[in-house]
């Protein structure tokens, strides 16, 4: 049995859709679990409960931790580490192999320029923080010999079917398609690489089911050269045969903003992915596993017909 802890967001569906190419034992877990595969088992659980969490992963060969939670520093701060010990805990008890899907906000972000597994953990935010915390957790077990797991790195990411988790969907892809002018923050001249979810959902899945990628860091493939900030808004634009039309919300706008509306506040703190060039390097999965990333032109071609062909404009 390979089971999903929080399977109802991008990343879970994707994960369960390439987990077919492995097992047909799939358990899918969440508050409210839906199927994604005809023989997926279901199974309700609030991943704050210990006792439920145990039972989730009963039986289980993989357990994979794909939650996502509300994008608030606080939130994150009074359950992922509680989520976090549950899931350790119960795959030390069952003996399960653990695969965590991660972002890089505990990275320093002096290397953003060139992410890779090595670079310093460092958070230069709340939730960076909260992101090394848990990180160590599974980390501290690892080199104990306590318990089997790899850690899987994303950039942020953008796809078809997501929706509130993906800026780049958000911001760009809705906004150009409703008529309205795309935002980005701080400015449109800096890089910026987005994991593609098909592509992290395939490689979460292969490297859980490799006994020779456990025990460590990897970064999912993702596209290399990626899109300035100008150059995301036109590319979308262009497949969407619309203007690339945009405004860029400069600090001392997101500085007011941040006093009146949540969301902003949250962003405020993450301005270090957008003053500078953001590159996410997965030469390590690449070339292990000779995968080709899907360039990103083909990403926004793919999103646009399967997502916004089908919406009123």
């Amino acid at each position: 049995m390979q089971t999903i802890l929080g399977s109802g967001g991008a990343i879970g569906v994707e994960l369960a859709k390439a987990l077919t190419s492995f097992t047909d034992y799939i358990r899918l877990v969440s508050r409210n679990p839906k199927a994604i595969n005809s023989t997926d088992k279901l199974f309700s659980a609030d991943l704050t409960n210990t006792e439920e969490v145990l039972k989730a992963v009963e039986d289980s060969d993989v357990v994979y931790l794909t939650a996502v939670f509300e994008y608030k520093a606080k939130v994150w701060k009074s359950i992922w580490p509680l989520v976090m010990r549950n899931v350790i805990d119960a795959c030390k008890i069952h003996k399960s192999k653990l695969v965590f899907f991660d972002n890089v906000y505990m990275y320093d972000s002096s290397f953003a320029h060139n992410f890779t597994e090595e670079t310093p953990v460092n958070p230069q935010s709340e939730k960076g923080k909260v992101r090394a915390e848990i990180a160590k957790m599974i980390l501290d077990e690892v080199s104990t010999g306590n318990l089997t797991a790899l850690i899987a790195r994303s950039a942020d990411f953008y796809g078809p079917n997501i929706k509130k988790t993906s800026i780049l969907t958000e911001t760009v892809f809705n906004n150009l398609w409703n008529g309205k002018k795309a935002n980005w923050l701080i400015s449109l001249n800096y890089k910026h690489s987005f994991t593609y979810t098909p592509d992290a959902g395939k490689a979460t899945a292969l490297l859980g089911n490799t006994a020779d990628a456990y025990n460590q860091v990897w970064h999912l493939p993702t596209a290399a050269n990626p899109f300035t900030g100008k150059e995301w808004i036109e590319t979308i634009a262009k497949e969407m045969s619309v203007k690339p039309k945009s405004q860029v919300l400069p600090m001392f706008l997101l500085n007011i903003l941040s006093l009146f509306i949540p969301l902003m506040k949250e962003l405020k703190e993450m301005v270090y992915q957008y003053d500078r060039d953001y590159i996410f390097n997965s030469s390590k999965f690449i070339n292990r596993f000779n995968f080709t990333p899907t360039p990103y032109s083909d990403g926004v071609k793919n999103i646009i017909q399967l997502e916004f062909s089908t919406r009123e404009q």
